[in-house]
């Protein structure tokens, strides 16, 4: 008898035990807690702590989820390219990140399920990300645009986000590339553009060469004109000192000119080795040869 009335004590014991087991559940800080009661939101809870809740949760009493109550992030990467204003296309890749702020509109728009949620917020992220590169230039996403790009893309995604229970924080552009063929385009543009910049220049060069050059042949020109003409009067000038030096030599001792002339003539026609002259010896010529006074010879007068 003793021992069924233990056995029955055991059981209530364990019955007892597991109900308060079952009512109890506990929210960290980093989760939140939704309380269900036959599919319906009982409560929510948001603040860290231990909380109690109808046991017995097989027989239709209050059930919990817990879902997340931290930022998290959202990548979209290998998307489509994106078309821009113009016709061109860049990849693109971002993120954003995100906090479940309403617990009991995430659970009645996508049953609390994350993967369903960021599923809708993938599609509404990338629809904002080509509307917003499709008002752009080619190279806005490159530019100081691009803060305002990611700001406009928040607050265009905002709306629908906060309709799932969520809260957009921040958006991020990873990586603005141009495709292949994009890619290719710009460069061959971009080297058109230098060639024909580098054409322009050597033009301009040549142009300048030539003007340097045409300056420097006509500086040569009235270089080499002022120097044959100074040289010229500087000859002159020097023809007309001889000229007049001569003249007084001749003035002052006509005889002695006479000599000094002969001689110089003697030493220009002779100075050549191997000369051979045929000339009358009673010549006007050799007449300082015979007699250093230059008088003529005596009629008769051999010479040799």
């Amino acid at each position: 008898m003793n021992s069924n009335r233990l056995t029955i004590l055991a059981i209530l014991v364990a019955i007892i035990l597991g109900a308060v087991y079952a009512s109890v559940f506990v929210v960290n800080e980093r989760q939140q807690a939704i309380v269900l009661r036959f599919g319906e939101i009982q409560d929510v809870r948001t603040e860290p702590g231990l909380y109690f809740k109808a046991p017995f949760a097989f027989a239709g009493f209050d059930t919990v989820q817990i879902i997340e109550d931290r930022l998290l992030r959202l990548d979209l990467s290998d998307q489509p390219p994106v078309q821009v204003s113009g016709g061109r296309f860049y990849e693109v890749d971002a993120f954003l990140t995100y906090k479940i702020t309403d617990a009991r509109r995430f659970r009645e728009q996508v049953s609390g399920d994350l993967t369903s949620a960021e599923a809708r917020l993938r599609t509404r992220f990338d629809a904002a990300l080509r509307r917003t590169y499709g008002l752009r230039s080619f190279e806005a996403a490159l530019s100081e645009e691009r803060t305002e790009m990611m700001r406009e893309v928040r607050d265009l995604i905002r709306p629908d986000a906060q309709s799932l229970g969520l809260t957009v924080e921040d958006v991020r552009i990873v990586r603005t590339d141009l495709t292949a063929e994009v890619s290719q385009q710009t460069f061959d543009r971009m080297k058109a553009e230098r060639l024909a910049e580098a054409e322009r220049i050597r033009a301009r060069g040549r142009e300048t060469a030539r003007r340097i050059r045409a300056v420097a042949d006509r500086q040569v020109i009235e270089t080499v004109a002022e120097a044959q003409r100074e040289s010229e009067i500087l000859r002159g000038e020097g023809d007309a000192d001889r000229n007049r030096i001569f003249a007084e030599a001749f003035n002052r001792d006509p005889e002695f000119f006479e000599f000094y002339r002969s001689m110089a003539a003697y030493q220009r026609a002779l100075e050549s080795s191997g000369t051979t002259m045929v000339l009358s010896p009673n010549s006007e010529f050799f007449r300082y040869f015979n007699d250093a006074t230059g008088q003529a010879p005596a009629a008769g007068a051999g010479s040799r």
